[in-house]
């Protein structure tokens, strides 16, 4: 058989949550406050260097600072819970379960848990497979790639 044109000569790839690592190193001085974050697509775990899929748990408090990316445009799902998105202008906007928010690279963006329950968050970066590769600088003037 002929191989495709149009095919990746990456294969499909499927992973389980329960399987995937949480991240480590990531600090609160550069954004990342009390939060669980896992890669579950990404270019070391399938090869992908054009997209990132994440989890993250944010329990009660946590937060992701207001930071941007400059390599790639950024979704995020609320899958479960409540709390305030950060505006590029810094002001906050209540987003709950079942909200979808897209930032375009470039613009300042985060995530803070305000309620009593954990906030589960599906997301993801078009454009880049790791965090090196996306570009990543915080308003808080933490860790830049």
């Amino acid at each position: 058989m002929k191989p495709d044109q149009f095919s990746s000569p990456l294969p499909p790839f499927m992973t389980r949550l329960a399987d995937v690592p949480k991240v480590t190193g990531l600090k609160a001085k550069d954004g990342w406050v009390d939060m669980q974050v896992q890669f579950l697509i990404n270019q070391k775990n399938c090869g992908s260097d054009k997209l990132l899929v994440g989890w993250t748990v944010l329990p009660p408090g946590a937060q992701h600072d207001q930071h941007r990316h400059f390599n790639c445009d950024e979704f995020w799902i609320v899958v479960k819970g409540r709390g305030v998105m950060y505006m590029e202008d810094g002001s906050e906007r209540e987003s709950c379960e079942g909200d979808v928010v897209f930032t375009p690279r470039g613009h300042w963006h985060g995530f803070r848990n305000n309620s009593t329950e954990d906030v589960v968050l599906v997301w993801g970066w078009s454009g880049a497979g790791s965090l090196e590769a996306a570009g990543y600088e915080s308003i808080e003037g933490g860790r830049t790639y």
